[in-house]
């Protein structure tokens, strides 16, 4: 008897020691402002939804270039230990920057690197994201590219003259990389993607592009790798004029927040327990003034403690 009650007792306490860590988690936003020229800014949260700025509403990092961009910055966690950010390095030209941390707190040096080496009519690199390949070993960094003369077959549902697709490039360190590729293109412009892991391998959520007819709006394709292939899943779930999903756990929800850049312009919010039926929690949400899309990283308590203290 006194076995049992020992052995219950010894469950209780573990279930409110697991419940109190996973309490003290928190979340971190990476955002850019205006045009992305003052650099990477920093909000936490304690709950998911509802954000607070860091470093006195400053940029935690600016540019360390003349005339670069930090625009669409996008944080992951190396599983080998430490973080790195990638984030579109201006509206045109042909690379993405990087960088690397080991605490969040303090960072190394901005890099700039090449999306399409070697490839003539590259017109931009865009919304450079990263995902994690277990299986390889290797990160996969993707972003959205219009090469001139690429799919003459979509040009009349063209945006100002981007007709974008998914193109990828793969790293084990952040120097050495692959050969690009074609990563995604569903048959029409997109930009914007990011994935998750998901109930079927892996989710990506995307934008599609196309102004005629008028799109601009949010959906879900699916793979059994980060590699691919990729399969579209159901319709759109977000209204036009959305771009810059990003993908964040909270709780038994996968919340996918977007920028909504028509009036009224703000950032939004669906969530999904199966990852198809969507619901609205835009009115739950809260952020700092005007923050442009970026990515959110699920942190812990002691990640979140070298970052709230900074006031300079």
């Amino acid at each position: 008897m006194r076995s049992a009650l020992t052995m219950s007792r010894l469950l209780l306490l573990a279930a409110i020691l697991s419940a109190s860590l996973h309490a003290a988690d928190k979340y971190l936003f990476a955002y850019f402002m205006g045009n992305g020229e003052t650099g990477v800014y920093f909000a936490i949260s304690d709950d998911g939804y509802n954000y607070r700025s860091l470093n006195g509403g400053k940029p935690w990092l600016p540019p360390a270039h003349n005339g670069q961009l930090m625009r669409d910055p996008h944080l992951a966690r190396d599983p080998k230990g430490g973080f790195h950010m990638v984030w579109t390095w201006g509206w045109t030209g042909n690379v993405f920057g990087h960088d690397h941390s080991k605490d969040l707190a303090n960072w190394g040096e901005q890099v700039a690197t090449h999306g399409l080496p070697g490839v003539d009519g590259v017109k931009n690199v865009w919304a450079p994201e990263m995902v994690h390949d277990s299986k390889s070993g290797e990160w996969i960094i993707f972003w959205a590219s219009t090469v001139e003369g690429r799919f003459p077959e979509t040009a009349a549902s063209l945006d100002k003259g981007n007709n974008h697709r998914m193109y990828a490039r793969s790293t084990r360190d952040f120097k050495s990389f692959s050969e690009p590729w074609l990563f995604f293109d569903p048959g029409y412009p997109v930009i914007d993607s990011t994935i998750v892991p998901g109930p079927l391998g892996y989710d990506m959520y995307f934008k599609d592009e196309r102004q005629t007819p008028l799109r601009k709006h949010i959906l879900r394709a699916t793979a059994p790798s980060p590699r691919g292939p990729w399969t579209i899943q159901g319709e759109a779930f977000t209204e036009e004029w959305s771009e810059g999903p990003s993908a964040l756990q909270v709780g038994e929800h996968l919340v996918v927040f977007y920028d909504h850049y028509r009036q009224p312009q703000g950032y939004r919010a669906m969530r999904s327990r199966d990852r198809k039926s969507w619901e609205d929690v835009t009115p739950l949400i809260s952020f700092p003034v005007h923050p442009r899309h970026g990515s959110f990283l699920k942190i812990t308590a002691a990640e979140a403690a070298r970052l709230e203290p900074r006031k300079d």
